[in-house]
């Protein structure tokens, strides 16, 4: 019995000649599971939307003070967001600002975007892997919806043993509640 509740959950089931059928699975690329996961359960817009207020911000920041200094190679609000991206992407393509305060504000943007960017970048990698460790219960009910949307395509057997299952987890959460 064991064996077919993990068939269940895998997503194959068994005709009533005990063949093992293949239940269909919808087709999303890995890429596009994984960004979707990465949207709803991180805060990687959120973050992604700091980082362009940011540089946005240290941009006009720029601008501002490279505006009247002598010598200034960045003279636009647009080479200003220029050299915003190419200061964060570290390719070193970046004009040097000329005034003092030019500096300190180029400087800032580099220490607290890279951190941002790159800090992103990891949380959201580490946190997809740490995702399965961190969270069985998102598995159980994933699979349980996927059964529950399938219900059609499920035997007599399969849906008997699915009633078992959630009758269990029933008295299961009435027993937690008991406790609380």
């Amino acid at each position: 019995m064991a064996k077919r509740s993990q068939g269940i959950s895998r997503g194959i089931r068994r005709d009533s000649r005990h063949r093992p059928v293949r239940l269909r699975v919808a087709h999303t690329p890995r890429l596009g599971r994984y960004i979707e996961s990465i949207t709803r359960q991180t805060h990687f817009l959120k973050v992604v939307l700091l980082l362009v207020i940011l540089w946005l911000i240290f941009s006009a920041g720029l601008f501002l003070a490279e505006r009247g200094a002598d010598g200034a190679s960045i003279s636009t609000y647009g080479q200003a967001l220029y050299w915003g991206v190419a200061a964060l992407s570290t390719a070193g393509i970046a004009d040097t600002p000329t005034s003092g305060l030019g500096q300190a504000i180029g400087g800032t943007w580099i220490i607290i975007g890279s951190i941002v960017f790159f800090g992103t970048i990891v949380a959201s990698i580490t946190g997809y892997f740490m995702r399965p460790v961190q969270r069985p219960a998102r598995q159980i009910i994933d699979t349980i919806e996927y059964n529950l949307e399938h219900l059609d395509d499920l035997s007599i057997d399969e849906l008997e043993l699915l009633m078992k299952t959630t009758d269990g987890l029933i008295v299961h959460v009435e027993r937690l509640k008991e406790t609380v």
